[in-house]
């Protein structure tokens, strides 16, 4: 839980002021169009005490920093406000395409805040590509949107039929593949504006696939803490995208890193606080960390980023690794390297090891009744499919032997269940309320499979006596290994237990 305040939402404004004078830097012409961005608003819960508790983006959408902004012809939505903040995610979706595909002729730039949230997109425009041609052939929306402001807000670009548009959108959408398709639909289109940093690196192949050549561009690197860092080059390849911090959204300070293994090992912590300085390992011994200033990092660094924030949070560990890649002025500019922790992201959802430990301690439960073991797991997650999902390999021994258990299905399918019943509530949201997330699943390896996993890793210069597996695959054949092992697949049949007004406490 992250406070907010109204002043705190001047300064984001002040923030998302700055990217597009930094935009018409390099692409001309983004007065004479349409932005064609797809957002979307989450559940909010109340606390005990009363103060209203929703995601960073859903409180800066619903304020009236967004919703009375000043006219400005550089930021002109082809989606009305009303789609934008309808509580129905689907509903939204519908409408603000509609609305995009009607003003496909004036839009210049598409995107959505993660290249997760893009794709999902596309993939709805496939499965809804007739219904919305349907709509504009004849003028009329769907039956199916109740949401009086979607419908209100729609009926003005629905005005009148438009055959020729409807038939030029079949045409695209009915070829075998929709490589290419923004390009095909929305002619105008200069770039993609969503992140691709991070943990939404996995999802470029894919969106390079749809784009028909266009930039992909990472405009800012902001948390649900504060806002961060704008990217001064946003043209660049996205595996070449560096941040500016903006020495005015927050104080910052940073933890040096181990250079080759990327994280600082154990913080410390202080009155419940996280305290300023960590602790690293070097050569079996601990040794303390300072925290240095922002004037202080030196390039080509690796460093935690610890935040002091004008809404309360004091000396608070991010939990994001970043590298240093220059200078802007006198400003450090960083490249995000990872989440210090997390082994699984789909899309906001961000597991780290001991949460996935926890979600597979409580499945294996399922299995002891039945003389079952699992002695060895590990994970990815598979972004080949939109929504992408979690995916578990297990090798699994009878007891007293090493023989393979006769596999049942429907305990497969609970353990599944289960594991995605322990891991956080975002997970769960992602899973029941947004579906940007698709059911858990489950392989099963043979006898020996991690034995070849670690024999693989040694070979590749692993040390035999420090050897642990890793709790997510990464080496391309690291998971040719495990899946040329595979015995059996199984899904979660269920969606996980979620609802907007359940607290969670620890």
């Amino acid at each position: 839980m992250m406070p907010s305040t109204a002043e705190e939402l001047e300064r984001k404004t002040f923030f998302y002021n700055l990217l597009m004078p930094i935009m018409n830097k390099y692409v001309d012409g983004l007065d004479q169009g349409k932005g064609m961005y797809l957002l979307f608003t989450k559940p909010e819960i109340s606390t005990p005490s009363g103060l209203m508790a929703r995601p960073v983006l859903t409180s800066y959408y619903k304020s009236s920093n967004f919703r009375n902004r000043a006219f400005n012809r550089y930021n002109v939505y082809t989606s009305p406000d009303e789609t934008i903040l309808c509580p129905d995610s689907k509903q939204s979706m519908y409408c603000q395409l509609l609305c995009g595909l009607v003003q496909r002729e004036e839009v210049l730039r598409v995107g959505a805040v993660f290249a997760s949230a893009f794709l999902r997109a596309i993939k709805f425009l496939e499965e809804y590509q007739k219904e919305l041609c349907s709509n504009i052939r004849t003028g009329r929306l769907s039956d199916w949107i109740t949401d009086p402001n979607c419908r209100n807000a729609v009926s003005s670009f629905l005005s009148k039929p438009n055959s020729e548009l409807a038939d030029l959108i079949e045409v695209e959408c009915s070829g075998k593949s929709c490589e290419g398709i923004i390009k095909k639909l929305w002619p105008r289109t200069k770039y993609i504006e969503v992140i691709v940093t991070g943990s939404m690196a996995q999802y470029i192949p894919t969106l390079e696939f749809y784009s028909g050549g266009l930039p992909l561009v990472s405009t800012m690197y902001g948390s649900s803490e504060c806002y961060l860092g704008i990217n001064f080059k946003p043209l660049s390849n996205p595996s070449d995208v560096s941040y500016t911090l903006i020495p005015n959204m927050a104080y910052f300070e940073f933890l040096p890193v181990d250079k080759d293994n990327k994280k600082v090992i154990q913080a410390v912590q202080c009155n419940g606080a996280t305290d300023h300085n960590g602790k690293q390992e070097e050569d079996g011994k601990e040794k303390d960390v300072e925290a240095v200033d922002l004037e202080d990092v030196k390039l080509g660094h690796y460093y935690e980023l610890v935040v002091t924030t004008f809404t309360g949070l004091y000396r608070y560990r991010v939990g994001d690794i970043l590298m240093v890649t220059g200078f802007y002025n006198n400003a450090p500019q960083f490249r995000f390297v990872h989440r210090r922790n997390v082994v699984l992201s789909i899309d906001t959802d961000k597991t780290n090891e001991e949460d996935l430990l926890k979600a597979v301690t409580q499945a294996k439960v399922l299995l002891e009744p039945l003389g079952f073991l699992l002695t060895e797991y590990t994970s990815f997650a598979d972004t080949s499919s939109i929504p992408g999902h979690y995916v578990l390999f297990w090798e699994l021994k009878t007891q007293g032997t090493n023989d393979l258990p006769e596999l049942d299905p429907i305990t497969m399918e609970k353990c599944c269940s289960t594991v995605e019943e322990s891991l956080d509530s975002i997970y769960r949201r992602c899973r029941k309320k947004d579906k940007s997330i698709g059911p858990l699943e489950i392989r099963v390896v043979t006898h020996g499979t991690f034995d070849a996993l670690m024999d693989f890793c040694v070979s590749q210069g692993s040390s035999v006596n420090q050897y642990k597996t890793t709790r997510c695959i990464k080496s391309e054949e690291a998971f040719k290994i495990l899946h040329s092992r595979v015995v059996g697949r199984f899904f979660s049949k269920k969606t996980p237990f979620w609802e907007p007004f359940r607290i969670e406490t620890n």
